[in-house]
């Protein structure tokens, strides 16, 4: 089940293998000891070459590349000045981050480019939530960030998601799911930016219902029966 998934949580692989906790934590002994996963804090980390560069950073930053930053200067637009705003990873938050640049802003973020691209501005306030260093993603995640992020209170949250469909928003590990419910929990307004291709499509573990969402901000190639989705549930659609 590694194949496919970077993080497993101990819950996650006792109910998909119908084991025990005692053995499951037994298997992940050898596992480790045959540097086949890494084991970190409430589960594993595999160490095996992924099947493609699906989810890697570098490469997401070129996907969409064009959508993505139209979607950021839409985005930009909804952020004001003296907000306390947290940003989310990924390529599509940090194109928005770099959209901000000009504007009076605390940002709190667990994104190592995000934080990279304004930590010489004079005009922003930059907080990282610390945490597990995930490499392929270079996002901080994990307990300690989540503990961080529950003593914010922000105006706004900027998010990007794995897949969104009629059941809700939702991610494919269940450490970055952990940070993003931590982040909606604690911020005011949420904003959701996601490229056409992340509608229809659903990821492993759940984020939040739709109704948690604010607004989405997306390119004009998502198909109209996903904005309308959007739409009858109260949300505030912004085509880029």
């Amino acid at each position: 089940m590694f194949e496919t998934r970077d993080f497993l949580d101990l819950e996650t692989l006792c109910r998909e293998l119908d084991a025990s906790e005692s053995t499951v934590r037994r298997d992940l002994d050898i596992l480790e000891e045959e540097k086949v996963l890494r084991r970190v804090y409430g589960g594993a980390i595999s160490l095996q070459p992924p099947p493609s560069r699906a989810f890697d950073y570098a490469v997401e930053t070129e996907r969409c590349s064009d959508e993505k930053a139209r979607i950021a200067r839409v985005t930009a637009g909804l952020i004001h000045n003296n907000q306390t705003v947290i940003l989310d990873g990924g390529s599509t938050v940090a194109a928005v981050a770099r959209e901000l640049a000009a504007k009076s802003l605390h940002v709190v973020t667990n994104s190592l480019p995000i934080a990279e691209s304004l930590e010489a501005l004079r005009n922003i306030e930059l907080t990282l939530t610390g945490g597990y260093l995930y490499p392929r993603l270079r996002v901080l995640l994990g307990p300690f960030s989540e503990q961080m992020l529950s003593a914010v209170r922000a105006d706004v949250v900027v998010m990007g998601i794995g897949g969104i469909s009629e059941s809700g928003f939702s991610n494919n590990n269940t450490l970055v799911v952990g940070s993003e419910q931590k982040m909606i929990e604690h911020a005011g307004k949420v904003i959701i930016v996601a490229d056409h291709t992340k509608f229809g499509r659903g990821g492993m573990f759940p984020v939040a219902p739709l109704s948690a969402a604010h607004v989405v901000v997306t390119d004009s190639g998502a198909a109209p029966e996903s904005v309308a989705m959007l739409r009858s549930h109260g949300i505030e659609v912004l085509l880029a």
